[in-house]
């Protein structure tokens, strides 16, 4: 009784609410409060709302401890990208996805375990790590290769994935997927438009799914368009390889009119050879009428946006993905696979806008 003097509350108010006191209050079993509570397939969609109206006025809140010592499952989702270390401090776009993804998966309880690798053999041996210790519920796969390996031992290991890309040629995990051959075409019609027809496409890796999807798709309009003559070089998105290609290709004969870039940070590391070069023929074709900088730079436009794209001179054409929301799909097909649904195939998710900025406005193909 000094107890609840002393603090306002009854010793029962002061203990964490827990599913029997949902289940008391409802009066029905703890099992079917713990189903309705994880959104599992067995109880109504009206007992659902109902224990989650009670939970709310009770002011229950979820132990993640205690659920994954209750279960087999650690509330963990794995994510063991291989890519360099340098892209988490240069490119945003996978910054933006890995919240995405967390934002999705802490609101069911669970949380991401980040561990980057540094070479797809490296990967592999953390999943093999995580399935022994059983470490992990499931994975998100990014980065889908030719004849890749993953999706075969994640079946074998029997550990749940999805992947963002894909699709998956043997349909072994579920994907979700950016329509990177309409991506693509969007930014061929909007320069072919501006009468470009000498393009130069710098590509990132020729092993990854996505980066061959775009060099058909690019191939492929070309083609149809008569476009020509067109370069496609990989630089396995290494800036020092992007930005000697680029010096190459602008002391051509016919030099493109036109750059494509895998990434903004290959755009803005090439966009500074062009300007020195283009600034350079400004000088001397000044005196005789010709075009002067800026406007004598080919056209650049970069397959991710990002405040690097705003922030150079000339603004960079980009393609914008909206990559926080993208995770949170992927995410979200995750988690219904963990909850006992059926998931399969690819779907195609979100339409990337292309945005136009000055690196294709001021150029003008000769």
């Amino acid at each position: 009784m000094q107890e609840q003097e002393r603090t306002g509350k009854s010793p029962r108010a002061q203990s964490r609410v827990g599913l029997r006191d949902i289940a008391e209050a409802l009066g029905i079993s703890q099992t079917a409060v713990s189903f309705a509570i994880n959104d599992k397939p067995g109880v109504s969609d009206e007992t659902k709302r109902n224990v989650k109206e009670m939970a709310r006025k009770l002011g229950w809140t979820p132990t993640y401890a205690a659920q994954a010592l209750g279960s087999s499952r650690t509330m963990t989702v794995g994510f063991a990208p291989s890519r360099s270390a340098d892209d988490y401090q240069t490119e945003s776009f996978m910054l933006h996805f890995m919240a995405g993804a967390q934002l999705a998966l802490s609101r069911k309880g669970y949380g991401l375990l980040f561990s980057p690798c540094t070479s797809l053999d490296e990967e592999i041996q953390v999943y093999r790590d995580w399935a022994k210790r059983k470490r992990v519920d499931a994975v998100v796969l990014v980065d889908l290769r030719s004849n890749d390996p993953r999706p075969r031992l994640l079946r074998e290991l029997g550990m749940p994935a999805v992947l963002a890309g894909g699709p998956d040629p043997d349909d072994i995990v579920p994907s979700l997927s950016i329509d990177d051959s309409r991506t693509m075409e969007s930014v061929l019609v909007h320069l072919s438009l501006l009468g470009h027809q000498r393009i130069a496409y710098l590509s990132g890796d020729s092993h990854l799914d996505y980066c061959m999807e775009r060099t058909k798709a690019f191939e492929s309009f070309t083609s149809t368009r008569g476009l020509g003559p067109l370069w496609v070089e990989f630089t396995d998105f290494d800036v020092n390889k992007a930005v000697d290609i680029t010096q190459r290709l602008l002391v051509e004969e016919e030099p493109p009119t036109a750059f494509i870039f895998e990434s903004e940070t290959l755009a803005a590391a090439s966009i500074r050879v062009i300007t020195e070069v283009c600034v350079r023929q400004s000088e001397l074709s000044g005196k005789d009428g010709g075009r002067r900088y800026p406007y004598n730079m080919p056209a650049t436009v970069s397959f991710e946006d990002s405040f690097i794209c705003r922030s150079l001179y000339p603004s960079v054409t980009a393609v914008h993905r909206d990559a926080g929301e993208y995770g949170t799909l992927v995410a979200k097909l995750l988690l219904k696979s963990l909850s006992g649904r059926p998931v399969s195939g690819n779907r195609k998710v979100l339409t990337p806008q292309l945005i136009i900025r000055e690196s294709t406005r001021l150029a003008a193909a000769d």
